[in-house]
């Protein structure tokens, strides 16, 4: 007999998702303790629950998986084929569906004038900053960074000039950093330019604890100068999300947390692990988190089952919490599918955005 800990090791399918499959009477345990109600499976069941897996991550149906398991060991086939060639030419029939849809959006950019590549730009932007704020906000949003070679336009820091504030933001569609410094000798209409990561990393290596860092924008040329040093390098050829409209999220629960104490239960709390979503990305550790019944927030373990619980990447939310660089940060919780918020107490205007892990998965 297989635990319900070694049947998700063995079988590919998480602990929770064995669990929901017993519920919905998909793949029932070969036994349950009557005491303490510990699932035990016995060894004709792993072949099953490896088959549900790849069904699962071919999105069959529940109802079809179902039938398919009821048919995988007897002596006619048929059904279990049927089932498999019927859901295989559903998945080409969308395939197909979604492939005109995507030609249709394309040619409807076309027709915009692609506005992913940004025109070149004419005129001079010049702001005049703390060199120390500087280097604060790009440490704040630097792990956000995109590293998806198909999505150039996520491979940078975006840097928003507006009036006297300059908002530097970045993404990789799985979490948002957005910081905000204060500054002087623009306060001109809005300008944005994206600065390639690797310049980005030259001009926080240029940025020390004192003094002014003077910002330039011309044409497609980027500068920073702080002190007698100076580095330069041509902006990103295309244009960053909307950011502005990521961050409208509905109001959830704030809750003030000690980053230290936090920090230690997540590292020393129980995980689940989430398998690579798309390809190229690899399985998480994904962490729990609910508020106990004091407002604290709480890591979960399997046992702790709420409709509220929200998951998120336990490595996501580590490195957000070390670029906040606070003792006291707020965690704003929405529903299960709201990002979560990390946001500094003293600072409104620096924060992060996490995407949740959805847990019935």
């Amino acid at each position: 007999m297989r635990s319900i800990g070694e049947m998700a090791r063995d079988s590919g399918l998480g602990v929770s998702a064995l669990r929901f499959y017993d519920r919905a009477g998909v793949l029932v345990p070969a036994r349950v303790d009557p005491a303490s109600g510990y699932r035990w499976y016995a060894p004709g069941q792993l072949e099953e629950a490896r088959v549900l897996a790849r069904l699962r991550r071919a999105g069959m149906p529940l109802a079809d998986i179902r039938l398919v398991l009821a048919g995988w060991s007897g002596p006619d086939t048929d059904l279990v084929r049927g089932l498999l060639g019927a859901h295989l030419r559903r998945l080409e029939r969308g395939l197909t569906e979604a492939r005109g849809e995507f030609s249709t959006l394309e040619a409807l950019l076309d027709r915009r004038e692609n506005p992913m590549t940004a025109s070149p730009r004419t005129g001079t932007v010049r702001l005049s900053l703390s060199a120390s704020a500087l280097a604060g906000a790009l440490d704040a949003v630097r792990f956000a960074v995109g590293k998806d070679p198909e999505l150039p336009m996520l491979g940078g820091v975006l840097f928003d000039v507006g009036g006297d504030a300059l908002h530097v933001v970045a993404t990789d569609r799985y979490r948002m950093a957005v910081a905000r410094v204060g500054g002087a000798g623009h306060g001109g209409p809005r300008e944005q330019v994206l600065v390639p990561a690797p310049l980005v990393d030259a001009m926080r290596a240029l940025l020390g604890d004192d003094g002014a860092a003077g910002f330039t924008l011309e044409g497609d040329r980027v500068t920073l100068e702080a002190g007698e040093r100076r580095v330069s390098g041509e902006r990103l050829a295309h244009d960053f999300p909307d950011y502005r409209r990521l961050v409208r999220l509905p109001s959830g629960r704030r809750i003030v947390v000690d980053v230290p104490g936090f920090r230690e239960a997540l590292e020393a709390g129980p995980v689940r692990v989430a398998e690579a979503g798309e390809p190229g990305r690899a399985a998480r550790d994904v962490s729990v988190l609910a508020t106990a019944d004091d407002g604290a927030v709480v890591v979960c373990g399997d046992g702790d089952e709420d409709g509220n619980n929200v998951g998120v990447d336990r490595g996501f939310l580590l490195e957000a919490l070390a670029a906040a660089d606070r003792d006291r940060l707020v965690l704003e919780f929405g529903a299960p599918t709201t990002p979560l918020a990390i946001r500094r107490v003293d600072d409104e205007g620096t924060f992060s955005l996490l995407m949740p892990v959805r847990l019935d998965d």
